[in-house]
């Protein structure tokens, strides 16, 4: 028998996991993750020279501060980081967003360090 196909549901998958800074997996599409994460503080600076970053606010508010300015985004919003662009994200408050990345992107691009984790399958 064939499965039917099903759409995947972001609060249901919110829902699964309460870790901060956790990248989870909920979707492939080509070359790419699709992953969802829970935000709260300030992650590190970093920068990713290969690719561009997709940051789509689910809930909360998301600061990106870039080294020019800083660029606020809310639910239902997103903003794209180009490649190279030193970054750092930061949520005054619970966070939950979207990302779109190539497979392999490491969360920490070229800053490394204690943060860095690969995305784990929900």
């Amino acid at each position: 028998m064939t499965n039917s196909p099903v759409p995947v549901n972001l609060d249901d998958k919110l829902s699964q996991f309460s870790d901060l800074w956790s990248q989870k997996r909920i979707a492939d599409v080509n070359d790419y993750e699709v992953k969802l994460a829970k935000l709260k503080g300030e992650f590190v600076w970093h920068t990713h020279d290969d690719t561009d970053e997709l940051f789509l606010v689910v809930s909360g508010r998301l600061t990106i501060q870039l080294r020019d300015g800083d660029v606020e985004i809310g639910p239902g919003e997103l903003f794209v980081v180009p490649r190279g662009v030193e970054h750092c994200p930061v949520a005054e408050e619970e966070t939950a967003i979207l990302l779109l990345e190539p497979v392999g992107t490491l969360n920490t691009g070229d800053a490394g360090g204690p943060r860095s984790k690969a995305p784990e399958a929900l």
